[in-house]
């Protein structure tokens, strides 16, 4: 059994594989000034890159979870991921309202994806 860890330090690593299974940790935007919209789609354009440096994309994705800081603010969160999801793939997905590590977070999303057969 190999497990492979990627971008990680001493507390987490971005991305592991295992068994043909892509696990994201939790991605947040980098610039907190933006609206919700704006931190979802920063959040999702760091998920095609991690995706993509571990063989995959997200026509692959099996599963997300969403964390927002405002279900006020849901529908911006849903415009970006429904402009981004692949259609006719969507992945299961749980969203909730939570207190994110950083209040100037609005956004956390975290995927698992499966790499392609060879």
């Amino acid at each position: 059994m190999s497990i492979s860890y990627h971008d990680s330090n001493t507390r987490m690593s971005q991305a592991i594989i295992h068994n043909g299974t892509v696990y994201l940790a939790g991605q947040v935007p980098q610039d907190a000034s933006a609206d919700m919209r704006g931190q979802t789609e920063q959040v999702l354009a760091r998920i095609d890159e991690l995706l993509v440096q571990a063989g995959t994309s997200k026509e692959n994705l099996l599963s997300a979870q969403i964390w927002v800081t405002s279900m006020a603010e849901f529908d911006q969160m849903n415009a970006a991921w429904d402009a981004w999801v692949v259609p006719g793939r969507p992945p299961v997905r749980a969203a909730l309202e939570a207190k994110l590590a950083k209040p100037e977070w609005k956004v956390e999303i975290m995927v698992v994806a499966a790499l392609p057969e060879a």
